[in-house]
């Protein structure tokens, strides 16, 4: 099966590259082979194969959640530049 004509240049400022006519060239016969190849892998039966994120298996490694003391509002607040009632200060964001 033949991949269609494919514009080159459009796919160039698609993708915000600029491109001589050689590398135009170069890279639509180079594209052209990649999609022409992908209508081989089509042809396989993937049926049980179940998808994948990575080439490797990958575990997310969990930790127990175990509560564990933290600071005190004083420890939190001892190198605050400025502070109010037992709150940080900052300056205003939005006017």
């Amino acid at each position: 099966m033949s991949t269609p004509t494919l514009d080159i240049q459009r796919i160039a400022t698609l993708s915000r590259l600029k491109l001589s006519e050689e590398e135009g060239a170069q890279y639509a016969g180079q594209l052209s082979k990649i999609l022409d190849y992908m209508h081989v892998l089509e042809k396989h039966d993937l049926s049980g194969v179940e998808p994948s994120a990575h080439a490797i298996p990958m575990f997310d490694v969990w930790r127990e959640d175990v509560s564990r003391p933290g600071f005190t509002c004083a420890e939190a607040l001892a190198n605050a530049p400025r502070k109010s009632a037992d709150q940080f200060m900052i300056g205003k964001v939005v006017e």
